[in-house]
């Protein structure tokens, strides 16, 4: 059964004022989309996060800067070392509030710093082409003005909020996921700001993810006189490589997708050594199990070539996050928030990840789609739908000024989450 919500006067006031906000939200969209953030773009990344210290500023939470582990990485030619991150933004809003509620995003790009797409274009009245408009950096905005409309309203000081806005989401949350993981157990419910389709339509249950590399040595030899003394690299990774694929359709829902092959050389050079990039999704923690073990079955096949060694780094960095009752909860009540707009919320299962599979693995539900209305995202025709921005943030409102009412029971989804772990 559908709720039906009303809005009180308090409320309305709110949304007036987020409506007033929404060409300032436009510009600056804009000129955040000109600072080029990609993953691995260290300057621009912390560019954009002096950015978000101005921007949050208003909303008087203490904001600070959190350190990240670095990670350990494979490079072509199979060296491993590690891989160091910039900080990401903290903003911390009550946090002695009796319910707390964590929000998180990203704002770095898939876009790097030679990048060919670094400009904004409008391509009609309500369409802004552009590098980060809808993932996220327009996500970012929603999230600040919906925290900015309830810290207009009668009820802020029931609502304790941890924002976290991190450089590495588009590269797997490796440095972030420990300060997901802590956030998310500490916290009641979660929202997080990945874009929305263009129709408004929302992400369901996700599957899980990982991606690996395995780095195969071998040993070099001239490939004319002394082949036979060679310990082929590049033939065991592409074995590993076939049988990786074949797993595909052993598992429903289950996919590998063999991504890349670095090594090899000229072609005088018996190759002694070749890193194979893949990733694998699941949608059940059973399935991680199967995959887990069918990846060491396939490292042993191409160990037991003579002169041959593998090692496997990486691993799932995003567990499963099922429409679990508690995560169905948080969509009724996302649904009932946007009837209460005029819009009608629907919502769709999907292969893709984000910050909300982190959170859930720590016990957190959440919705993860808040963010704008766009599509076509990690693509130069990546696009935002304008009115997107304030329709969004008074969503955000309203749920944040509901939970602070008790009307929708923030604790409610944190019990049924709970419940589900003991089942």
């Amino acid at each position: 059964m559908q709720i039906k919500l009303d809005l009180n006067p308090e409320e309305r006031a709110v949304l007036d004022w987020i409506d007033t906000r929404a060409d300032g939200m436009i510009k600056t969209a804009k000129a955040w989309s000109a600072i080029n953030s990609g993953s691995r773009n260290a300057d621009g990344l912390e560019a954009m996060r002096a950015e978000l210290e101005t921007a949050f500023a208003a909303t008087g939470g203490e904001i600070s800067a959190i350190e990240l582990p670095p990670t350990t990485v494979v490079d072509p030619d199979g060296t491993v070392r590690e891989q160091a991150f910039t900080p990401a933004f903290h903003c911390r809003i009550r946090p002695q509030a009796p319910i707390r509620i964590v929000m998180t995003g990203h704002h770095d790009t898939v876009f790097p710093a030679d990048s060919h797409f670094q400009a904004t274009e409008l391509w009609d009245d309500d369409t802004l082409n552009g590098p980060g408009v809808a993932d996220m950096k327009g996500g970012i905005l929603v999230m600040l003005h919906g925290i900015l409309g309830l810290e207009r309203s009668p009820w802020k000081d029931e609502i304790g909020i941890d924002v976290l806005i991190s450089p590495d989401e588009e590269i797997g949350s490796l440095g972030s996921g420990p300060v997901l993981a802590e956030l998310g157990a500490g916290a009641d419910i979660g929202m997080t700001y990945e874009p929305a389709l263009a129709d408004g339509s929302l992400a369901g249950a996700r599957k899980g993810s990982g991606n690996w590399s395995l780095k195969v040595s071998g040993r070099a030899a001239h490939a004319g006189r002394e082949h036979h003394l060679g310990r082929n690299a590049l033939a065991a990774a592409c074995q590993f490589g076939l049988g990786l694929d074949d797993l595909n359709g052993k598992r429903p829902d289950v996919t590998f997708n063999l991504a890349r092959i670095d090594g090899g050389g000229p072609p005088n050079v018996v190759p002694d050594n070749a890193v194979v990039r893949f990733n694998v999704r699941v949608k059940t923690e059973n399935d991680r199990v199967w995959v887990e073990a069918e990846l060491e079955r396939l490292v042993d096949e191409i160990c037991v070539r003579d002169g041959i060694d593998a090692e496997l780094h990486g691993g799932f960095t995003r567990p499963p996050k099922p429409m679990s009752p508690a995560n169905a909860k948080m969509f009724e009540w996302t649904r009932a928030a946007g009837t209460a707009l005029g819009l009608d919320i629907r919502w769709q299962d999907t292969g893709g990840v984000c910050e909300g599979n982190n959170l859930w693995a720590a016990g957190c539900p959440n919705v993860d789609t808040l963010g704008v209305r766009g599509a076509d995202i990690h693509s130069d025709r990546e696009i935002v739908k304008l009115s997107s921005f304030a329709e969004r943030a008074k969503l955000s409102a309203i749920l944040l000024m509901k939970f602070a009412q008790g009307q929708f029971d923030a604790r409610e989804a944190r019990a049924l989450a709970k419940a589900g772990t003991q089942d």
